[in-house]
């Protein structure tokens, strides 16, 4: 399965340069770092959402009042 990010450190990483291997590997590891921090962020502001959907979710049963008393009998025969 071809993986974009791979070949784009690769490609990198083979880039003919005047530099020598420390720079280059330097390089390399700047640009893995900074890609693999991005998903981590992502994933931080998923589970983030995800807690806080939970947490809007278990408290929507609080939003309005609920009486404990229970409903006065109805009589049916009275005209309205």
């Amino acid at each position: 399965m071809r993986d974009p990010f791979e070949e784009s450190l690769r490609d990198l990483l083979n880039k003919p340069s005047v530099h020598d291997d420390d720079a280059c590997l330097g390089r390399v590891l700047k640009t893995a770092n900074r890609q693999v921090g991005a998903g981590d962020l992502f994933s931080l502001i998923g589970h983030w959402l995800e807690a806080l959907m939970i947490a809007i979710n278990s408290g929507s049963r609080h939003l309005a009042p609920v009486s404990r008393r229970e409903d006065p009998i109805r009589s049916f025969d009275k005209a309205d």
